[in-house]
């Protein structure tokens, strides 16, 4: 029996935009908000296409995608990564999934 093949799915950490729309469940006063998501994938094109399908299907609105690279990369830019933050990462690979670990809803100053 052949021995299964390492998985070439890694985790990018994204964060979404998403503006309003009906059953959203965000804060009737705001006016959006920024999601932080850790997405599996083989390259980050297909964690962005993964996550604002999910997220769609959540009845959010994705406005746009900023992507921070993987664990290893964004260490390499300096970034500390807490124990909770890896974990949820790990289950993101483990589950070949999109986890939105925050939501930080956007209000008018005005």
């Amino acid at each position: 029996m052949a021995s299964k093949k390492p998985s070439r799915q890694q985790v990018y950490t994204l964060v979404v935009e998403v503006g309003r729309k009906a059953g959203d469940g965000l804060p009737d006063e705001a006016t959006g908000a920024a999601l932080m998501c850790y997405a599996s994938g083989v390259d980050e094109s297909e964690a962005v296409r993964e996550t604002v399908g999910i997220l769609k299907q959540a009845d959010l609105a994705p406005l746009d995608v900023t992507g921070y690279g993987t664990e290893e990369e964004r260490r390499a830019q300096g970034h500390e990564i807490d124990e909770e933050e890896q974990a949820l990462m790990a289950r993101a690979l483990e589950e070949n999934s999109v986890i939105v670990a925050q939501i930080t809803p956007f209000f008018d100053e005005g």
